[in-house]
C-alpha cells in the first residue's frame, strides 16, 4: 500500500495451494524514513479439495458412561501423513498424530467426562506440504452419560442417632459395674484390716459334740468338748494370758 493510512488490508484471490505458509507485515514511517521491525507471523492454511477426504470410526461406542476410554482412528492409505483431530466449536485441532504402516492413526480419549462430548472429525497433512491439508472427513458423535447420583438414604441419619444412644447406654452401664466393683473391693479391704489389728475379735468357735455309746467297754462317758477352728491369721497378742481350759468328765465303774 502507497498511500497513508493507519490499517491495510490484502486480499488474495483465487486460492491455490502455492498459497498456503507464514505472512508477516511492517511499515515503512515518514519522518524519519525508516521501515519497522515485522509483525508476528501468521500461518495460513489451506484446504485442497483435490485429496479425498479421510475416514473414521468411534469404539466402543458412541454412547458411553463417565471414566471410559474411547478410541478414534482415522485412515486414508494413499495421501495421508500426519493426521489431525479435530471438534466442532474449536478453530484449531484438539490432537494430531502419525499414521502407522496402514495409513490409520489412532486417537485414544482416557476418561472420558461430559465436556469430551461433541462431533469429532479428522483431516490429514498432505505430504511434502506444512500447510496443506485435506478436507475434514465424516464426522463421529461421542455422548458421555453422567453416573446417576447415589440415591440418597434417609433412614441413615436414624440408624447414626439410635447408634449414638446405645453407645452411651453400654458406657454408662460399663461405668457403673466397674464403680459397684470398686466400692466391694475396698469394702472388702477395709474388712481385712480390722480383723488383722491387734486386740481383734475372733470368730465363735464351732461347737463339736463327742459321745461314746453306752456299754463302753471301759465304761467312760465323754462331755462335750469345744473344737477351735484354726484360723489362719496369726494370734491376737494378749497383756493378760488366759489359761488354757479343758473340759472332761470322767466315770469309772467298779469291778463286778
Amino acid at each position: 500500500m502507497d498511500q497513508e493510512q493507519d490499517v491495510a488490508e490484502f486480499s488474495l484471490a483465487g486460492m491455490m495451494k502455492e498459497d498456503s505458509g507464514t505472512y508477516q507485515c511492517q511499515y515503512q514511517g515518514l519522518e524519519p524514513a525508516r521501515t519497522s521491525q515485522k509483525s508476528d507471523p501468521v500461518e495460513l492454511v489451506v484446504t485442497d479439495h483435490s485429496y479425498p477426504p479421510p475416514s473414521i470410526s468411534l469404539s466402543p461406542k458412541e454412547h458411553v458412561e463417565m471414566g471410559s476410554n474411547i478410541t478414534i482412528q482415522c485412515w486414508n492409505k494413499k495421501y495421508g501423513a500426519t493426521f489431525l483431530l479435530h471438534k466442532d466449536g474449536h478453530s484449531a485441532p484438539i490432537q494430531h498424530q502419525e499414521p502407522d504402516d496402514g495409513g490409520t492413526a489412532t486417537f485414544t480419549l482416557f476418561g472420558v467426562t461430559p465436556a469430551d462430548s461433541g462431533t469429532y472429525r479428522c483431516s490429514y497433512r498432505v505430504g511434502g506440504s506444512y500447510l496443506l491439508f485435506s478436507p475434514l472427513g465424516d464426522n463421529v458423535t461421542l455422548e458421555v452419560i453422567p453416573r446417576p447420583a447415589p440415591p440418597r438414604d434417609n433412614g441413615g441419619a436414624s440408624r447414626d442417632l439410635v447408634a449414638v444412644v446405645v453407645g452411651r447406654w453400654v458406657a454408662a452401664i460399663v461405668f457403673i459395674i466397674i464403680l459397684t466393683i470398686s466400692v466391694l473391693l475396698v469394702a472388702q479391704r477395709r474388712q481385712m484390716q480390722r480383723d488383722e489389728r491387734p486386740g481383734a475379735t475372733s470368730r465363735s468357735p464351732e461347737a463339736v459334740q463327742f459321745q461314746v455309746f453306752p456299754g463302753d467297754s471301759e465304761g467312760l462317758t465323754y462331755a462335750q468338748l469345744q473344737v477351735v477352728t484354726p484360723s489362719t491369721h496369726p494370734p491376737a497378742s494378749s497383756t493378760t494370758p488366759e489359761p488354757p481350759i479343758i473340759y472332761a468328765e470322767v466315770g469309772t465303774r467298779g469291778p463286778r
